[in-house]
């Protein structure tokens, strides 16, 4: 593992903007706090939405899975979803409000494996199976791990605590298998849920220019980009699971991971 940080100081990767798609949509297992020191529950709500743009929210379906690993060990987190409705700047859609209990110290990865989407506008069906992660007491045992998904996003950086202006470098993954040449669209969720209100906060930023901002994974499937904002940074990459096709039709199921970056105090 060391070995393979240590290549990283000189990967790189293509970046491009390109226009807006359905691809924009991100799945989100969103909690305010990702770093915390005492044990207890956490609220999590899932959402499938524009979060840069504050945006279209899409209506998701109960999710195939939705667990976290700590210490190696799987914990059933489903028994605690309940269907929510979030109100976005432009329409209401189903979400859900979920818990995550801390006990021991450590990491968390949250795992959302959702229901396909049907998008009418492209006629495909989108499956974002989608990380995100927290920690207590700043002790990390997981986050450098791949979780064995179809396909996944494995961070090379501690994810709960990138330093905004710094450099954020992901491995994307298909049946643990680093996958070339796959477009990985990045995301800043601008406007973060309100917990309480399901709606969202008042943005703090605007989308780009030009469209999605994009990179390219290597040959060896690595990706790096320089985080210039604190707050949450999404990174979905497209089409890089194995499964390709829905009830007859076109499937993307993508990787997705959610990061947490913070200013230098």
């Amino acid at each position: 593992m060391f070995k393979t940080l240590g290549k990283l100081a000189i990967a790189s990767a293509c970046f491009a903007f390109a226009s807006q798609s359905a691809h924009a949509h991100f799945q989100l297992a969103y909690t305010p706090e990702v770093n915390v020191t005492a044990p207890g529950e956490l609220p999590v709500k899932l959402i499938f939405w524009h979060p840069f743009e504050n945006g279209h929210v899409m209506d998701m379906k109960k999710p195939v899975a939705f667990y976290a690993i700590h210490r190696g060990d799987k914990i059933d987190l489903s028994s605690t979803l309940s269907e929510v409705t979030f109100t976005g700047k432009e329409n209401t859609a189903k979400a859900y409000d979920g818990t995550l209990t801390l006990k021991r110290s450590g990491d968390y990865v949250m795992v959302v494996v959702p229901e396909p989407y049907y998008e009418e506008s492209e006629d495909i069906f989108i499956q974002q199976i989608t990380k995100s992660y927290v920690n207590r007491n700043e002790i990390p045992t997981d986050w450098m791990e791949a979780q064995g998904l179809v396909t996944e996003i494995l961070p090379l950086n501690r994810p709960t605590n990138i330093v905004a202006g710094s450099t954020f470098t992901g491995r994307v993954l298909s049946n643990g298998e680093p996958v070339s040449g796959v477009e990985v669209e990045i995301e800043y969720m601008a406007a973060e849920p309100d917990m309480d209100r399901n709606a969202p906060k008042e943005p703090t930023a605007g989308p780009m220019p030009g469209g999605a901002i994009v990179a390219i994974t290597d040959a060896n499937g690595y990706f790096t980009f320089g985080i210039p904002k604190a707050g949450f940074w999404g990174f979905a990459a497209l089409g890089s699971g194995p499964d390709k096709e829905f009830q007859g039709k076109e499937l993307s199921q993508d990787a997705v991971l959610w990061v947490r970056a913070y200013d230098v105090q």
